[in-house]
């Protein structure tokens, strides 16, 4: 890309414009960061007959890492996580970077969940939460009524 003033050849107006439409919008990767601008775990909810289920891709994580909450409706997944290398005494660094990871994700449930019997559990990198629903919300099989 050429370093070009605004007025060299487009007006003002126009560089904005052309420099909004091609970074902003059609920057959809920024929806994958969180507010310290690191990745976001994917997700994929699933429904059947009986419960919700969420997994959450989170490779490289431990179970003791995430932090499950419900408030009132509200389910809250987060993370945080951070790597301090300790150094022994004599030890010198000539490069040290630090790592830390955060982010957290919520997602409203509908009133038709049973909140007391939800489960997590964390295999090969994927946190899947399952979220019964609760009896009266579940389909029932269609009643064939006999006719006399």
């Amino acid at each position: 890309m050429a370093l070009l003033r605004s007025s060299d050849y487009l007006p003002a107006w126009a560089y904005f414009a052309n420099n909004f439409f091609n970074n902003d919008l059609s920057d959809w990767s920024n929806l994958h960061y969180s507010d310290t601008n690191t990745t976001l775990p994917a997700v994929n909810i699933k429904e059947n007959n009986d419960a919700f289920v969420v997994e959450m891709a989170a490779p490289g994580m431990v179970k003791n890492d995430f932090k499950i909450e419900l408030n009132n409706d509200l389910l809250t997944i987060s993370s945080e996580k951070k790597n301090e290398n300790e150094t022994k005494e004599g030890e010198t660094y000539t490069r040290r970077e630090y790592s830390y990871q955060s982010f957290s994700r919520s997602f409203t449930l509908p009133k038709t969940v049973d909140a007391e019997k939800i489960s997590a559990k964390y295999e090969s990198g994927v946190l899947c939460i399952e979220i019964p629903k609760k009896e009266e919300a579940k389909p029932k099989p269609v009643k064939q009524i006999s006719i006399s």
